[in-house]
């Protein structure tokens, strides 16, 4: 669970210790174990959203092992089962849950596009050992435009707050890079992703490629509108992220996909992921890690999307702030 990658230099004895548990525990739990390189492209799906006349590129999600249900993207449901109300993942039809945000900096005004994406399980596995097997994972994609709508950055982060990864394109101005930012690509505990991407244009779209089981991300790329003229894309329906808080009840009524009190509240309902509870809890300080969260507003949740598995950075590495979020990875928009 690769939650500080990009993080400042910061020094300090008790930082250093607690870093190195962290190490020693990701290692034997096998998460910072190498994904393979290559993955079988039987089954391959392609899902997008339709262009917006404000936002012409929206990402093509290339989904390997789609014939695995737990692979596909779903839409988010409240059932009745077993005479309570529960939340469940179709993995039959691709929903896509999308909000638009403005922020600003010192610099300029930016817009973030967000693609919320969620499938119905990591499976439990021992060989190869998943430490994030569980119910109802997601990933979010946001884009970064400037007041030109030309696209910035992508970033790309599971639900959970792992993973996290931003990446620039030819549009950004080298000087808002962070320091000693490498040249060709960047690693996310077995993953390397581009460091850098060219411009994009209104016929193109970023490419968003992810793994079977895992749902990580194993390349995020540009590429032509028509590029896959031999598969044909799936163009999933667009629903506002808020909806994920007013889910409709079979019958009448709501409920949200997030648990509404303490000391659950933010979090996705049956997205415990017992793993990494066990072996990352103590050193993260957080009994409810690898837990997916919603997005949006911490004051609101009183749960910090934090990107930084160091407990001392749960406020500063907060996605829900994304411009403290951007700085705290070094970058200076």
């Amino acid at each position: 669970m690769d939650e500080t990658t990009g993080m400042p230099n910061r020094q300090g004895s008790l930082a250093c210790v607690l870093g190195a548990l962290c190490f020693c525990i990701l290692l034997l739990a096998g998460c910072a174990s190498v994904p393979p390189a290559s993955v079988d492209p039987t089954g391959l799906q392609v899902v997008t959203a339709s262009p917006q006349q404000q936002f012409r590129n929206p990402p093509l999600f290339l989904l390997f092992g789609a014939d695995r249900r737990h692979n596909r993207i779903g839409t988010v449901q409240a059932v009745h089962k077993n005479g309570e109300v529960q939340v469940v993942v179709n993995g039959q039809e691709p929903t896509l849950y999308t909000a638009v945000r403005e922020f600003s900096t010192a610099r300029a005004t930016y817009t973030n596009y967000v693609y919320r994406i969620h499938f119905e399980a990591t499976p439990h596995s021992l060989f190869p050992f998943h430490l994030t097997a569980g119910k109802h994972p997601g990933l979010l994609v946001i884009i970064t435009l400037n007041q030109s709508m030309q696209p910035l950055l992508v970033t790309t982060v599971h639900t959970c707050g792992c993973y996290a990864a931003v990446v620039p394109t030819g549009w950004l101005d080298e000087a808002v890079f962070p320091d000693d930012w490498p040249k060709e690509t960047q690693s996310v505990y077995g993953e390397k992703l581009p460091a850098r991407l060219a411009k994009i244009f209104s016929d193109q779209q970023f490419e968003i490629l992810l793994r079977p089981d895992l749902h990580r991300v194993m390349d995020v790329r540009v590429r032509a509108g028509d590029a896959f003229a031999d598969a044909e894309a799936v163009v999933a329906p667009e629903v506002p992220l808020e909806s994920l808080r007013h889910l409709p009840l079979p019958g009448g009524g709501e409920t949200s996909f997030y648990y509404g009190n303490w000391p659950l509240q933010g979090h996705v309902k049956g997205a415990v992921k017992w793993w990494e509870m066990l072996l990352l809890s103590v050193p993260s300080l957080d009994l409810l890690v690898g837990m997916d969260k919603d997005y949006g507003d911490t004051e609101l949740t009183g749960n910090p999307f934090y990107t930084s598995l160091q407990p001392w950075y749960r406020h500063s590495s907060d996605l829900n702030d994304f411009v403290g979020f951007l700085h705290f990875h070094g970058w200076k928009l």
